[in-house]
């Protein structure tokens, strides 16, 4: 049954009301679907609102859908290659100009925060929020000391909304993984579960607060990022430094202030492979609102990391698969890719490894030569996600918040600089990540900081062979009494059989001489028998 379908029907009303189904020309629509948008427009009275010529329908709509949605929005809002103007133009609104609360809710919930009045924490506190977003506002303000803070506020009564959304969501994931093969491949119902933490962990600002103060201890002194500092924190608010930059996508900016955009994309894309195999730490929510950089030095700008709620981890396994498989695809080698992910154990053994090499070098292939102005990362995705269908792979379901990832940094540096070469940029990068993994003295150095722990567990030795030994002994003495048993019910069934063998015979005997004998013999013998035949079945 369908969860929650009084949320259902909020949605739909809202969709209505902002006449969303206006977004894309009649003309363009899928032959299949203009009867069914016929019969939804003639039986729905909300689809006649005036909202039909909003500029910014869908910004609103998104808005009052909910967290989910806005998220969503923001996803798309990275693809300029994707998204028509007039929509990209509203989705990028959603990056940090959502709806804001009122700010008397803000100081209230700063208060019980900190257990003190706004004005005792702060010299000045902004009343105008900086910026909106799905989850929180921001404002600015200033310590008694003089610096320069944000605060950073999460919005009211959203919990129980996100938990219902997902709860839909479960739903749908389930019913697709039931009849679509791909939505099994892709463990959607797992990735939806793994979502819904990471989204319920934003709305945690203490989990944001100690994200952000672990990659700024990545990046302390570094000349490729910097990471503000953290001040204070509690569950629903967070104060941290404030910092002077513009966001990614100020382009205009950039060419005013002589900026290389070249240099830029490429350090921008150096942070991403660094976040993820050098520090298996990534910044997973990289839209324009959350990545800024400085303008103070304009020949040497780093880049600012904002927003630090959703990361990513990988396994150290997953570390090294990813590694190996983007290099075989940058060296053309798609056989060695097939056996990489084999060794991954991703591919069922039946498979036809060569046809699937085959697929992928068509797939995949092209995309080695092309610079990103020319990539797609999304439709190649699609199309290996198609492939992993028809050859029944299994994608683990803690790749595909990377694979998110991919896209937002595809759309990040598609619109920064189309001329880079993502290809000869990263896999130097990789190679040499890649041999300090497989490098035996790196590899003897971490056996040699684990040998503690190694001489820490061995006190432990003896008595977990002791353990094993009295539990070998008594399997073995458990397995010795229960063979008796078995032995002593086999004799005891042979027994019974050749009683009940006696009995039958010598009730065939009786009931025989009864049936010869006079009638007054007779009766004995079978008033006999049914008394011989009562005690044996009463036994």
């Amino acid at each position: 049954m369908v969860p929650h379908l009084s949320r259902l029907m909020q949605l739909w009303k809202i969709a209505a009301h902002y006449r969303l189904d206006t977004l894309i020309p009649a003309d363009e629509l899928p032959s299949k679907a203009k009867p069914i948008l016929k019969l939804i427009r003639h039986h729905h009275a909300a689809w006649g609102s005036k909202e039909k010529n909003n500029p910014l329908k869908l910004k609103q709509a998104l808005e009052d859908m909910g967290p989910l949605a806005i998220k969503l929005g923001q996803l798309l809002s990275t693809r300029r290659d994707l998204i028509p103007p007039e929509i990209l133009s509203q989705l990028t609104l959603l990056q940090d100009q959502v709806k804001p609360f009122e700010v008397e809710i803000a100081k209230t919930r700063i208060s019980d925060a900190f257990k003190a009045d706004v004005h005792t924490l702060f010299a000045r506190f902004d009343e105008k929020p900086l910026a909106a977003a799905s989850i929180a506002q921001v404002h600015t303000a200033a310590l008694h000391d003089g610096r320069e803070v944000v605060v950073k506020v999460t919005r009211p009564d959203i919990r129980q909304q996100i938990i219902k959304d997902f709860e839909i969501l479960q739903w749908l994931g389930d019913w697709l993984e039931q009849r679509l093969e791909a939505a099994r491949a892709l463990h959607l119902s797992e990735i939806i579960q793994d979502y819904r933490s990471i989204i319920l962990n934003e709305l945690d600002l203490t989990i944001e607060a100690e994200n952000t103060r672990r990659m700024r201890h990545h990046f302390t002194g570094s000349s490729m990022m910097y990471v503000p500092e953290v001040y204070m924190d509690s569950k629903d608010v967070m104060v941290a430094e404030r910092i002077t930059g513009v966001p990614i996508s100020d382009l205009d900016t950039f060419d005013r202030l002589g900026m290389n955009r070249a240099d830029l994309a490429e350090k921008g894309l150096t942070i991403f492979f660094t976040q993820v195999f050098r520090d298996n730490f990534f910044h997973a929510d990289m839209h324009p609102g959350n990545v800024f950089v400085e303008t103070l030095n304009p020949q040497q700008p780093r880049y600012i990391a904002l927003d630090c709620a959703i990361m990513g981890e990988l396994s150290k396994s997953d570390q090294m698969t990813i590694a190996r498989m983007l290099l075989a695809v940058m060296n053309s080698d798609f056989m060695q890719l097939i056996q990489i992910v084999h060794q991954a154990g991703w591919i069922p053994p039946d498979t036809d490894k060569d046809a699937l090499a085959r697929e992928m070098r068509r797939t995949v292939g092209p995309m080695v030569s092309k610079p990103m102005s020319e990539l797609d990362f999304a439709g190649i995705l699609l199309q290996v996600m198609d492939i992993a269908r028809r050859f029944h792979l299994e994608i683990p379901p803690q790749l595909m918040l990377l694979l998110k990832t991919l896209v937002h940094v595809e759309g990040l540096g598609t619109e920064l600089y189309p001329q880079l070469d993502i290809w000869k940029l990263a896999k130097p990068i990789l190679t040499e990540w890649v041999k300090q993994q497989m490098n035996p003295v790196q590899n003897f150095k971490e056996l040699g900081q684990q040998i503690p722990d190694l001489l820490l567990g061995a006190q432990d030795i003896p008595s977990m062979l002791i353990d094993s030994l009295n539990g070998l002994r008594n399997q073995a003495t458990w397995h010795d009494r229960q063979l008796r048993e078995i032995q002593n019910l086999r004799l005891e069934m042979s027994h019974q059989q050749r009683r009940n063998w006696l009995f039958g015979s010598s009730l065939v005997i009786l009931l025989s001489i009864a049936i010869i004998s006079p009638w007054f013999v007779s009766i004995i013998l079978i008033v006999l028998s049914v008394f011989i035949s009562i005690w044996r079945l009463a036994k």
